[in-house]
């Protein structure tokens, strides 16, 4: 649909030639507001409005009221709920759900009414809702506004909804009651619906933006740090790349520089506008007539996600081996193959501690199966213990789908394990698109689910440690799913994938984990995801790390990407990587939570002689700083820290950090700038406090500082410690996590006295 540049259309998806019989109904003024079992119920008329971009309430049709419901958890969450799709309008706000795991100690806090004010003709002016602990937690303004009339050019405006929440009793987060130019002409609205014929099909609802307000989060965001003007629209889809709109992990979460945040619980394919549509407005548009949003207040950014993650649960803690080295290509094809790898691994002193299959472990490439191929690998289990006695976990490559031809096609269909199509989907032969598979697993059907969880029992009884959770973003839309249509599914299937991935894996491995490409709300629970298909360029550095960025401030913790770069250009399978590409971003992988080498074609150090001492010596560091990663993983898993944080976690109050997206804190304590070109040269800044070298030792005592470095050598990179550190390292050599006696862990302080440490 070509843009209009009027919100109906642009935003609320009316067709501009009004082809189809839809209609808006927007919100009035509040005809009652009361207190029920501790929530404030708020009845809001809505009124029709003409079939026009002109907007003018229609009264040949009689208002419909919904209520609109706010209810306190603990000290700083408030929610708002409104169902359009209830016509007994008896609704209310569940805590069951998928994406919810509320922590116990987010209790509901009781909320009462008290009279706003009067006017003088002895009305009231509305009403303030307090929190039994005495808090204000939101006005609802009905005052008339004050005019002084000279001219009916322009119509009189339209009753509005002018609510002003408090989450955290302090800061106020108001409904975008007044977004419009003439009465006519508006840029948002503060609550409305949509009809199709006389189906409620779609919801929408707004906040006020001020003018220097800035915006991070939404998930693996490949943009600038600060995304406001920016409108995505939240559908899960394969990114292809991270230099595009397009992304496997849309979150429903913002955080903004006004120190609250902002959690809408919805599966839904949605559009969300950062002060994009208009300026004055954060507008959010579900395609299912139902609102349920959680503000969160904070004083900084690491109270809000602590705030989402009490709403929808903590990331788990990975096992120690997960945090070495991962090699991995695609594909390995053969037991021999990997056995020679993995002993050049060792013989060479490379530590690394898992080996990843990709595709090529099946009879056929990329017919998952889940069984390896028996010529090729004639005895697996005995391979996956060999490899395991030398140190190496084994991870594998798999999908949520079922191919025409694989051997459990017909047990799947027979037994509805995979949804039913409602039309044949003719393939494109193209290996990268659930398009190629007969059906989708339908993990809304149990036995569907336990069904899968049965295929993955027997590969991780052989000895598996890690299932790569890969797809999973986009699902068969024409098909018909127990639980869930389509529609509300296809963002949500991330969670049900990798939740079943991670319960059998640690089921029968003993640890949980998986490694997965897709994510909505609640998958931080089911650690980790890695960056998807980056191309193995700078540009493809520089969007995974502004990815990983918004993806950590969208509650995750932990988050890895393709050493050095999934892909290669111009020939996506053929082309070489660069050795200047390959340093940096292991150097970025070292100071990221996980590392994985992986791509299209050779990832092993040897193959590249010119550099492979640099990266053998960065490999060395990265297990060295195995204690300290440790330490802030733990943290993380309690807290609303991540292990990759951007400056505004620790500064938020800098305004120059709402816009850095090419350095970032590594826990509490590194502060890791990469170089990104060929130039050996980038800008590195300093928020205000002591930074030292952590290579060779200098001070730097910052005020909030900008550094321009150039000729950076090719084995170093800018890193900084917090000076007053205390940094756990390892002090000795290992080829794997397994030869780590964790009580030889030695303290390095970041004092006078440290003159940098020697890769």
């Amino acid at each position: 649909m070509k843009i209009t540049n009027y919100h109906l259309f642009d935003f609320l998806d009316f067709d501009p030639d009004y082809g189809r019989e839809e209609s808006l109904w927007k919100a009035y003024k509040p005809t009652k507001v009361y207190e029920k079992n501790g929530d404030i119920c708020i009845d809001v008329p809505f009124q029709k409005q003409k079939q026009s971009n002109e907007m003018e309430a229609d009264f040949q049709y009689k208002q419909e009221v919904y209520t609109l419901i706010l209810r306190q958890y603990g000290d700083k969450i408030i929610r708002l709920f409104i169902d359009f799709m209830d016509d007994d309008n008896n609704t209310t706000p569940s805590e069951e759900s998928a994406m919810l795991q509320m922590n116990k100690s987010l209790c509901k806090q009781p909320l009462t009414l008290m009279q706003l004010g009067a006017a003088e003709n002895g009305k009231s002016d509305g009403w303030i809702v307090y929190s039994k602990d005495g808090k204000q937690r939101a006005i609802i303004n009905i005052r008339e506004v004050t005019i002084d009339h000279w001219s009916d050019l322009q119509p009189a405006p339209q009753e509005t909804l002018d609510i002003r929440l408090f989450p955290d009793g302090k800061k106020e987060i108001r409904l975008a009651a007044y977004d419009h130019f003439s009465p006519p002409r508006y840029d948002a609205l503060p609550l409305a619906f949509c009809k199709l014929g006389n189906d409620n099909e779609r919801a929408t609802i707004s906040f006020e933006s001020k003018p220097d307000e800035c915006f991070v989060g939404t998930g693996e965001r490949f943009m600038k740090m600060d995304l406001s003007g920016q409108t995505f629209y939240l559908k899960n889809q394969d990114g292809q790349g991270v230099n595009n709109r397009r992304t496997y992990k849309n979150i429903p979460f913002y955080i903004s520089s006004r120190m609250y945040g902002c959690f809408y619980h919805t599966s839904s394919k949605s559009k969300l506008s950062l002060a994009g549509h208009s300026t004055r407005s954060v507008q959010f548009l579900s395609n299912y007539a139902s609102l349920d949003v959680f503000l969160i207040g904070g004083d900084n950014v690491e109270e809000i996600i602590r705030g989402y993650r009490d709403l929808t649960g903590y990331p788990t803690m990975p096992p120690l081996w997960s945090f070495g080295v991962w090699m991995s290509r695609m594909s390995y094809f053969e037991a021999k193959e990997i056995m020679e790898i993995c002993n050049q691994l060792r013989t060479e002193h490379y530590p690394c501690d898992v080996i990843h299959i990709d595709t090529g472990w099946f009879k056929t490439d990329w017919l998952c199966e889940w069984k390896f191929n028996e010529t090729r690998f004639p005895n697996p289990q005995q391979f996956i213990h060999d490899l395991y006695e030398m140190g190496f976990k084994t991870s594998l490559w798999q999908l949520p789908y079922v191919a025409e031809n694989a051997e459990q096609i017909d047990e799947a269909r027979e037994n509805d394990y995979i949804a039913p199509l409602t039309h044949k989907v003719v393939s494109n032969g193209s290996n990268f698109s659930n398009l190629d598979y007969a059906g989708t697993i339908d993990f809304t059907y149990p036995e569907a689910t336990a069904w899968y969880k049965g295929l993955l029992r027997e590969l991780l009884s052989m000895g598996v440690k890690c299932i790569k959770a890969d797809f999973g973003e986009n699902i068969h839309t024409d098909a018909s799913y127990k639980g869930l249509d389509s529609e509300r599914l296809q963002n949500l299937y991330a969670l049900l994938y990798q939740k079943a991935v991670f319960e059998v894996t640690k089921d029968v491995a003993g640890e949980g984990i998986a490694w997965s490409r897709a994510a909505w709300a609640g998958c931080q629970r089911y650690p980790l995801h890695w960056g998807g298909d980056s191309a193995s360029t700078w540009d493809g550095m520089a969007g995974s790390l502004k990815g990983g960025l918004h993806f950590n401030l969208s509650g995750f913790a932990f988050w890895s990407h393709d050493v050095p770069g999934f892909h290669t250009l111009p020939n996506f399978m053929n082309s070489i990587v660069d050795d200047d590409v390959y340093v940096r971003w292991t150097q970025f992988g070292v100071f990221t939570s996980h590392i994985r080498y992986h791509g299209t074609n050779k990832r092993e150090p040897w193959h590249y002689p010119n550099v492979a001492d640099i990266v053998k010596r960065w490999w060395k560091l990265r297990y060295a700083l195995i204690p300290y990663i440790l330490r802030e993983s733990k943290k993380a898993t309690r807290s609303g820290s991540t292990l990759m944080q951007a400056l505004i976690y620790q500064y938020p109050e800098d305004k120059m950090c709402w816009h850095i997206d090419d350095e970032y804190f590594f826990g509490n304590d590194f502060l890791v700038a990469p170089v990104m070109n060929s130039e050996n040269k980038r800008d590195i800044y300093l928020p205000k406090g002591e930074w030292i070298d952590f290579f060779n030792g200098e001070l730097i005592v910052s005020d909030g500082m900008w550094i321009k470095k150039e000729n950076i050598a090719l084995e170093a990179m800018p890193v900084y410690v917090r000076k007053g550190a205390e940094i756990p390292i390892y002090p000795l050599p290992v080829d794997c996590t397994d030869q780590m006696d964790m009580d030889k862990t030695e303290i390095l302080k970041i004092d006078d006295e440290f003159s940098g440490y020697r890769l």
